[in-house]
C-alpha cells in the first residue's frame, strides 16, 4: 500500500489539497471550536450507531472496477450505474482490455448512464493511462489518480479509501449538504468542506463518516424535504433549530 501522504500532510492528517483539477483553496483554515468538535465527535458517534453497516453502494470486486464505477456515477444513481456494470466489467476485465476497447461498443454498454458518450471516452483514457503509466494498475495516491482521465478528488478519494484504505474525505454531494446543515462549514467548494471536515475527525475516521453521511444523506437528510422528524441527529442539527422543527 502506498504512503497516506498521497491525500495528507505529512504528520498532520489534513488534506493537502494537492490533485484538485481546477487548481487548490488558498483559503486559511482557523482551527475548529472546542463546541463544534465536541458537536461533531457526537454525530459521529449517533450516525455510527444509527448506520453500523454503511458502506460503498457501487459494486466492484477490484480497484479497477470500483475506479471504473465511480467514474460511472457521476449525474448518476448507483443503482443504475450498478445496473450497467457487470456487461461492462466482463467485456474489459483489465486495463488492456480498456485501453484497446473500442469506444462506441463502451458507449453501447453504458448508453442507459447519463453522460455516456463523455464517460466511454474518459474509460479508454483511463485504460490507456493505466497501461502506459501503471504498467496496468490502478495507483493509489492521490496525485496519480487525479492524473487520469474524468477523475477528479472526489473519485480519487473513494478508490483511495474503499479499494486501499487510505484515509481520505469524499465531499460527494451528500456530504457537502450535511457538513453545511450541521453548521460544520459554510463553504460550497467540496475541497474547502473537505478541509474544514478534516479539522473535526481524525483521519482514521473519514472513510466511514463519509459512508455514514451519505447512507444519512439519501435515506433522511434529503436535498428538499429533510426528515427532520425521523432524524437521529436531529437535536444536534443546528438548522434544525434554526427552522423551528
Amino acid at each position: 500500500m502506498n504512503s497516506v501522504s498521497g491525500g495528507t500532510r505529512p504528520g498532520t492528517g489534513k488534506p493537502t489539497g494537492r490533485g484538485t483539477k481546477g487548481g487548490r483553496s488558498k483559503k486559511a483554515r482557523p482551527a475548529a471550536s472546542t463546541a463544534l468538535r465536541r458537536q461533531a465527535k457526537a454525530v459521529g458517534e449517533i450516525l455510527a450507531e444509527t448506520f453500523p453497516d454503511a458502506h460503498c453502494e457501487l459494486d466492484y470486486t477490484t480497484p479497477l472496477e470500483l475506479l471504473v464505477a465511480t467514474v460511472l456515477s457521476a449525474q448518476c444513481t448507483d443503482e443504475r450505474v450498478n445496473a450497467a456494470t457487470p456487461a461492462l466489467f466482463a467485456a474489459y476485465p483489465d486495463a488492456a482490455a480498456l485501453a484497446a476497447a473500442d469506444v462506441l461498443q463502451i458507449e453501447e454498454l453504458i448508453r442507459s448512464l447519463g453522460l455516456y458518450r463523455a464517460k466511454a471516452a474518459a474509460l479508454k483514457g483511463i485504460g490507456l493511462a493505466l497501461v502506459e503509466r501503471f504498467g496496468g494498475a490502478v495507483p493509489a495516491t492521490l496525485e496519480e489518480l487525479t492524473s487520469l482521465p474524468g477523475v477528479g478528488r472526489k473519485t480519487a478519494n473513494v478508490v483511495l479509501g474503499n479499494a486501499f484504505g487510505v484515509p481520505g474525505i469524499t465531499v460527494d454531494t451528500h456530504v457537502g449538504r450535511l457538513a453545511r446543515r450541521l453548521g460544520w462549514t459554510a463553504e460550497a467548494a467540496p475541497v474547502d468542506v473537505e478541509q474544514q471536515i478534516a479539522l473535526l475527525f481524525p483521519p482514521e475516521e473519514w472513510v466511514m463518516l463519509c459512508h455514514r453521511l451519505i447512507f444519512q444523506g439519501r435515506r433522511v437528510c434529503h436535498s428538499r424535504k429533510p426528515n427532520c422528524g425521523g432524524c437521529s441527529v436531529a437535536a444536534l442539527c443546528p438548522s434544525r433549530q434554526l427552522a423551528g422543527a
